[in-house]
């Protein structure tokens, strides 16, 4: 299929007209987030713990990875939904005509897998970090007001052009089908890992911030998780937006000021 023929059937694929086999991706989708958010809510003292563990919360890199993954499956499969449903939407009507289909957990998988090869780069920083922390007393004693200035990069990046970028890709499903079409099952993994690149330009930061916050800290992921799900799919999110980066500088300059309102994860 070409693109323009990919556009053609994906004319009617809107949301808005789920098919039964639609409503079962979505309801899978939703349950794996529900269940990654029990996991997530579950795990005993991490939250307390984690403030005295390091910014590896004390993980080796498998379980560490293990646990970014269930931590992305939460945050980010709610996100994803609209283009999940829109990429099983195509190839429903693909098989419904006796086409050759692909299914959509190919999709999904390559979503993960730039979701994962992130939780790589944050655990090696991780590593880094808590490598020069313990040779370098100043960063031990400086470490919440390096958490400040992360929040107001976070703060700034929220303005960026490319974030605007990234954002408007992830917030424009049809638009995405229509110029970013492969065939096949490698064309479908490929199509999941450029969805996965857009929403990794558009929300690296905000898992950044987890890292000072607190990386097992779910009323953080709680909120970061509003903010994402805000920015993609709320007629205000570009206002959203604004108003994050506005409370993320302001907080992060508060922190610098006072560091001891952002306790220590080093």
């Amino acid at each position: 299929m070409t693109t323009q023929a990919a556009a053609s059937s994906s004319a009617g694929a809107r949301p808005a007209q789920l098919t039964p086999g639609s409503y079962a991706v979505l309801a899978g989708l939703f349950a794996l987030a529900t269940l990654s958010w029990v996991f997530l809510a579950w795990q005993p003292g991490m939250e307390d713990d984690g403030m005295n563990m390091g910014l590896t919360m004390g993980m080796e890199a498998p379980l560490f990875l293990a646990t970014w993954v269930v931590m992305m499956v939460a945050m980010m499969f709610p996100t994803a939904a609209p283009m999940v449903l829109l990429f099983n939407r195509v190839h429903s009507q693909r098989r419904e005509r006796g086409r050759a289909f692909v299914p959509t957990w190919v999709f999904v998988a390559g979503y993960l897998v730039v979701w994962s090869a992130f939780g790589v780069v944050a655990y090696a920083g991780a590593l880094l970090g808590e490598e020069a922390a313990g040779r370098w007393m100043w960063l031990m004693d400086n470490a919440a007001r390096l958490g400040g200035a992360v929040l107001i990069a976070a703060g700034l990046y929220q303005l960026s052009p490319l974030k605007d970028m990234c954002l408007t890709k992830c917030r424009m499903p049809l638009t995405f089908i229509m110029t970013s079409w492969r065939e096949g099952y490698g064309g479908a993994l490929r199509m999941g890992l450029e969805h996965g690149k857009y929403c990794l330009g558009c929300c690296w930061l905000l898992f950044v911030i987890l890292f000072p916050l607190g990386i097992m800290n779910v009323a953080a992921m709680a909120l970061v998780t509003v903010l994402i799900f805000m920015e993609k799919a709320w007629r205000f999110g570009t206002q959203a937006r604004f108003a994050a980066s506005a409370v993320l500088i302001g907080l992060g300059a508060l922190v610098l000021a006072n560091p001891d309102l952002l306790p220590t994860v080093l």
